[in-house]
């Protein structure tokens, strides 16, 4: 499942997620591993056409110690990056800017999805 974070870091700001509630990556079936990889590489083409974006910053956090908002889930971050973007201000000083809302990057992707 692909979702826009509600809270994202940067516009465009996606997660990648099994539909099964696995906490752990070794736990994790190869088929739904696989599946999951290939959504990263589609959500990244699609948001480096999309939103002309210059580089991605991809991860994932397992467990609660490791910053994982929700540990009995896997998800993966997908954050667009451009040259000079300033969007790591919510680590610093709790602000956020962000040149667009989600409603709009939602319009702007939606389509790419639909296949």
């Amino acid at each position: 499942m692909v979702l826009m974070n509600k809270y994202p870091y940067n516009t465009g700001h996606l997660l990648i997620t099994p539909l099964k509630h696995v906490g752990e990556l070794w736990n994790l079936d190869d088929k739904t591993n696989a599946a999951l990889a290939l959504w990263l590489k589609k959500c990244t083409a699609i948001l480096k056409k999309v939103m002309n974006c210059q580089g991605f910053n991809l991860g994932l956090n397992q467990g609660a110690v490791a910053g994982a908002g929700l540990p009995d889930h896997l998800h993966w971050h997908i954050v667009p990056r451009w040259g000079g973007d300033t969007n790591f201000f919510p680590l610093i000083g709790e602000t956020k800017v962000l040149p667009e809302s989600l409603e709009q990057t939602y319009s702007r992707l939606q389509e790419h999805f639909r296949t």
